[in-house]
């Protein structure tokens, strides 16, 4: 006869539910794995399994921070209504208030998904939350930073709460200063980042495959027009000087004072109040 750690295997096996889940269904059911299967199906806690392979475009991006690090975790969901309703919104608090308490600057997905919440591991959370509210869910990021090397600073739009929303930016910075003006202008750079939607900090840093593919489409776009081969590297220059302009954050014109570029308000302002732009980070679903 089967051990019952052999048998809420199987039948976690064939329906996809989580573990409590089947180990109650068998012993309602003397541990008859067809009898579980059928008891489970009817309580609509089989099904994870079957809609764990549907697409999931929705969902939510969460931010969780206590004085060591923060926590971002991005859960995708079929519907835009599962992603709004406060089963999904207080489970994906419980996980990053777990990350929080975990403590674990390298926690990866892998791992995380192997760590026990409420003695149920992370993965079978999920599976569960999955037959609850009748979607597939996918954990798409998990994202941690070090409040110990630098400050940060995030800005959530489209909200759902305070620290939920469909859009995050996020920005690491060094200062001297830890005052209200330079939380305030800290933020405007995020919320700058969450309107504008850059693709790097500078020239740079994007990627060189990116920058020739768009000079080719450029230059290809300039000749078709009928200008002259010998001027097309001239009026190429200035195309992509624009495409730098919209894809580099520190290019950019900021959206408080569109005279002047991202870069320029960061170093007027560092003269006066302290203040190294390091990093930033834009997170959408």
């Amino acid at each position: 006869m089967s051990s019952i750690t052999e048998l809420i295997k199987e039948l976690r096996e064939k329906t996809g539910a989580g573990f409590l889940d089947c180990k109650k269904s068998l012993e309602d059911n003397n541990n008859d794995i067809e009898k579980s299967i059928e008891a489970l199906r009817k309580k609509g806690l089989a099904k994870a399994s079957k809609k764990s392979s549907r697409e999931a475009n929705e969902g939510a991006i969460g931010v969780y921070s206590n004085e060591n690090m923060i926590a971002i975790i991005k859960i995708n969901t079929e519907t835009d209504f599962a992603a709004k309703s406060e089963t999904f919104l207080n489970f994906l608090d419980s996980l990053g208030q777990f990350i929080l308490d975990n403590n674990d600057l390298n926690l990866s997905k892998d791992k995380f998904f192997t760590l026990e919440l409420n003695n149920i591991t992370v993965a079978d959370q999920f599976n569960s939350m999955i037959a609850k509210i009748g979607e597939n869910l996918v954990l798409n990021e998990l994202i941690i930073f070090d409040k110990q090397k630098s400050k940060y600073s995030y800005y959530i739009h489209n909200s759902y709460k305070k620290n939920i929303g469909k859009i995050l930016s996020i920005i690491s910075f060094n200062t001297n200063n830890e005052d209200e003006n330079v939380k305030n202008f800290s933020k405007n750079l995020c919320m700058h980042i969450a309107a504008m939607k850059p693709e790097s900090m500078d020239v740079d840093d994007l990627d060189p495959a990116t920058k020739d593919n768009e000079a080719k489409i450029q230059k290809e776009l300039i000749l078709s027009s009928g200008k002259p081969s010998n001027i097309a590297d001239k009026i190429l220059e200035g195309k992509m000087k624009k495409y730098y302009s919209e894809v580099t954050l520190l290019n950019q014109n900021y959206i408080l004072d569109q005279d002047k570029t991202v870069k320029d308000v960061v170093e007027e302002y560092n003269k006066t109040h302290s203040f190294e732009l390091l990093s930033f980070d834009f997170i959408t679903l």
